[in-house]
């Protein structure tokens, strides 16, 4: 008989990513990432499927500890990957330190597919970020941050001491930065580890050079004849200020180096060639047009559309969404991707429509746009190859508010504007015990009008009638839910009570106007959108008026902060990862600065401190009197821990219900990709804080939790 769902059964699920067909269309290589024995961390190995289900899906690569980024060679003969194998399978005392800190883990490996152990390429002494093969599979190119292409030559060019003295005084630890962006949440600091492009002779590793200089390249590309490759880059003086991308071609041999994006305020980004060798589309756009939706763009490959009005916008007509966020706690998000037909007539890529995250193609020539699939789920990634007569096959990651994550197959019949026609085929069934034993529940859609505007939600049910009902908002604020999975908003159902989520204004996926919506707008024009569909759910008869909680994360915390402060109504709420001080979320962490602060509300907490006050639920705290739980990682460098400090002070100083629960070890992405363990009992602390207020129907707060630090 199946079960309700635990927090600990997150615990228990294998994630899929990164599909890759092989050129020839027969084999799916794709990571599956899975829970350390001691759930003290996760294990990701690769995996092969056939794609006419001859043989049942196997792990191909040892997956000891991180085994990712699965690439084909176009002979189809050998695949690459990275892995950082070596700090348990290759002993090497001379290099003198424990494997936690060695730099040089990660590096390139090469399996055989037609027999053989995997054999490591690259010596890198800071280790491979990513890479592709060049279309010759004679190199490859890759993301290093090392300085040379040797430990001697690296530690040289960063200025390393090799040579101290035993009993000599430690090296200095103190860090310097004369630039804004020098740390990245979940990274740390990150202005000494820079990566940039070399070249990789695919037979013998040896390794040169391509890119220098003071930021990254991403998102490389190589053309198809193999002689230059595609990044962005921002290569402007105050690029820490500013970040504004645009695309660059190299040619690998030569080193001539040519801008293809132009404009002022361009940011563009994830470019791919067209199979005539002279076009790259490209996503993204101008400032402020493309502020808020990256369109799909042509642009010359010799730098001739550079200009400032330069290139064509192909998907500007339609107001989607190419590139847009998907909110999902068991779904893994991957980057954006758009991938050209063999002619070059159309590119793939993924948007999101009414909450469902779609497969479509553009034509390239004249800008016509198709759905591919249609259904309410979630297309996470997809691969592309040339099908069985004149198909197009696709490899997708799939998922639904029931369902985790799986490969799936898609042969499209028909050409681009005949109407594609095709089925989904499951490819892997990696939750199969899993999923069997257990009975999660199908949200039920919802929309309601606000200020003339259709919102789009969802409710999943605890039962009959009216019930608790705890409300979830999301963050970003520009992201979306949908149809995708959360274990969070299953488990609380699970302990009966209904969850209703929503996309308010802001939201992504319901093109520019509506994302656009919430611009100076964080708190009073999303409450209204949210406040509306919890009422209609209170007339329907579906919520208890006398039972309701309301949460969410970064943004989704600073929504739930704003509505506790100016609405009674709610028995509890959990406030994560939040924002509380509008002026400290632009003066520390990895969004310091005004860039942003610009776009999203035409002023900065230096320029115009009065209005960042105003717009602090912190400066409304005092208004609280909904028990709160303030939940926040120490290590967030997104929205940094102090936010949570500041709200808790002003709380417990009014002698409001409130606790903090600070998170060790943790970013801001705890609840997404953070240690399992900590994952489960934050998804028990969510669980039990709800239940004791709207199950309960307790007044007070709740006992400490026995097991806890510092007791």
């Amino acid at each position: 008989m199946p079960r309700p769902p635990r927090p600990d059964d997150l615990a228990r699920l294998r994630l899929p990513t990164d599909p890759r067909l092989s050129p020839d269309g027969r084999l799916v290589a794709f990571t599956v990432q899975t829970v350390a024995p001691g759930h003290d961390g996760y294990r990701s190995a690769i995996w092969l499927a056939t794609t006419d289900g001859s043989r049942p899906p196997r792990q191909a690569t040892l997956g000891a500890k991180q085994d990712s980024h699965p690439r084909f060679s176009p002979d189809g003969r050998t695949l690459a990957f990275l892995s950082d194998r070596r700090l348990t399978v290759e002993e090497e005392p001379a290099i003198g330190k424990e494997a936690k800190d060695r730099e040089d883990g990660t590096q390139v490996h090469l399996l055989p597919l037609d027999g053989g152990e995997a054999r490591r390429l690259t010596d890198l002494p800071r280790g491979v970020d990513g890479f592709e093969w060049s279309p010759d599979g004679r190199r490859l190119v890759v993301s290093t941050s090392s300085r040379g292409a040797t430990r001697e030559d690296d530690a040289k060019a960063r200025g390393k001491d090799t040579k101290r003295e035993p009993g000599s005084p430690p090296e200095s630890d103190y860090r310097y930065t004369d630039r804004l962006g020098y740390l990245y949440n979940g990274a740390g600091f990150i202005n000494d580890k820079i990566a940039h492009l070399w070249l990789i002779d695919a037979e013998t590793g040896a390794a040169r050079r391509l890119t220098d200089g003071p930021t990254a390249e991403e998102g490389v590309a190589w053309a198809p004849d193999g002689r230059r490759i595609a990044y962005a880059a921002n290569r402007r003086r105050d690029h820490d200020i500013r970040f504004r991308t645009d695309v660059y071609v190299l040619e690998v041999d030569g080193g001539a180096e040519v801008k293809i994006t132009g404009g002022e305020e361009p940011v563009f980004f994830a470019p791919a060639w067209l199979p005539d060798g002279r076009t790259v589309a490209i996503l993204g756009g101008r400032l402020p047009e493309n502020g808020y939706r990256n369109d799909i763009w042509l642009f010359a490959a010799d730098g001739s559309d550079a200009a400032g009005d330069g290139g064509r916008n192909l998907s500007g007509q339609h107001d989607v969404m190419p590139g847009a966020t998907m909110n999902s706690d068991v779904t893994i998000g991957e980057p954006p991707r758009l991938v050209p037909s063999e002619d070059g007539a159309w590119l793939a890529f993924i948007a999101p429509v009414d909450g469902s995250g779609e497969l479509w193609r553009i034509g390239t020539r004249d800008g016509e746009i198709e759905r591919i699939t249609r259904d309410r789920h979630y297309i996470s990634s997809f691969d592309h190859v040339p099908g069985p007569r004149g198909a197009s096959r696709f490899a997708v990651v799939r998922s639904t508010p029931t369902d985790p994550p799986d490969v799936h197959l898609l042969d499209v019949a028909g050409r681009r504007g005949k109407g594609a026609s095709g089925r989904l085929e499951r490819l892997t069934e990696l939750n199969r015990d899993v999923m069997g034993e257990l009975r999660l529940i199908e949200p039920i859609e919802r929309r309601w009008a606000v200020d003339g505007r259709q919102i789009q939600g969802w409710l999943i049910p605890a039962g009959e009638g009216r019930r608790p009902v705890v409300t979830e908002i999301h963050g970003g604020p520009h992201t979306l839910y949908g149809w995708s999975p959360f274990w969070e908003f299953q488990v609380l159902a699970a302990a009966g009570m209904s969850v209703f989520y929503a996309n308010p204004r802001g939201s992504e996926g319901y093109g520019r106007d509506f994302n656009e919506a919430n611009l100076r707008d964080w708190g009073p024009g999303p409450m209204r959108d949210v406040i509306a569909g919890i009422e209609a759910l209170v007339q329907d008869g579906l919520a208890d008026p006398d039972r309701l909680g309301v949460t969410g994360g970064s943004y989704g915390g600073y929504l739930t902060n704003w509505i506790v402060a100016h609405d009674g109504r709610f028995r509890a709420a959990l406030t994560a990862r939040s924002v509380s001080d509008m002026s400290m979320l632009f003066l520390t962490g990895d969004i310091s600065g005004g860039d942003w602060a610009q776009l999203e509300f035409k002023s900065t907490p230096w320029t115009d401190p009065g209005y960042f006050r105003e717009i602090s639920p912190l400066t409304h705290a005092r208004q609280i009197r909904t028990p709160l739980l303030i939940q926040h990682s120490e290590r967030d460098l997104r929205t940094t821990v102090g936010q949570a400090e500041a709200l808790f002070t002003v709380l417990r100083s009014h002698k409001r219900p409130v606790r903090l629960m600070r998170v060790p070890e943790e970013s801001h992405e705890l609840t997404r990709s953070g240690t399992p363990f900590r994952r489960v009992e934050n998804l028990v602390q969510v669980r039990d804080w709800f239940r004791h207020f709207l199950v309960d129907g307790k007044r007070g707060l709740p006992p400490l939790p026995k097991a806890r630090a510092g007791k």
